[in-house]
């Protein structure tokens, strides 16, 4: 499996891929990602800011996320405590296609995240996810990101909305 940056180029597929997520968390009874994050908007601007990065094998996308360098608000606040202090990296929008779940395809895209943030300096990643994505949250555990505490989003469609924060020391 390779990494790519994302271009504009894969905007559509991008979005085909983040619907059926949608639609998975829907079916699952949630309400993460039902009210229009992430949006087409939302990915043109990862990738304006190329911070989107796409799982590629044999030409097909198998997954997607972003990775940032620059504090979430979000992760100011926590009812609990981050394994680290200061500086760390993010991963968010963490989507795998259809049909290739349960495949590997979210380990290795946290590898890579882990990877580009080893190499970016940071000391940890953080992430989030909603209490009840059991199957997020399995993923989470098996690629070594510890339960830190209760998040609420900051911002957006979905800001005030609970979550349950990660972090995985480098």
């Amino acid at each position: 499996m390779k990494f790519i940056t994302a271009s504009y180029e894969h905007i559509d597929r991008m979005c085909e891929i983040t619907a059926d997520a949608k639609r998975q968390l829907k079916n699952l009874g949630l309400d993460q990602w039902q009210q229009g994050y992430p949006s087409r908007e939302v990915w043109l601007q990862d990738i304006e800011d190329k911070c989107a990065y796409l799982a590629v094998e044999e030409g097909e996308i198998k997954g997607i996320f972003a990775f940032q360098t620059t504090p979430d608000p979000s992760y100011k606040v926590i009812d609990g405590a981050w394994l680290t202090d200061g500086e760390y990296a993010s991963m968010h929008r963490v989507c795998v296609a259809s049909g290739c779940k349960g495949k590997g395809v979210a380990g290795k895209m946290f590898e890579k995240g882990f990877g580009m943030a080893r190499e970016a300096g940071f000391p940890s990643v953080r992430i989030d996810t909603h209490p009840g994505n059991l199957p997020m949250q399995r993923a989470l555990g098996k690629a070594g990101f510890t339960a830190c505490g209760r998040i609420h989003l900051v911002g957006g469609c979905e800001d005030g909305h609970l979550r349950i924060a990660f972090e995985k020391v480098l």
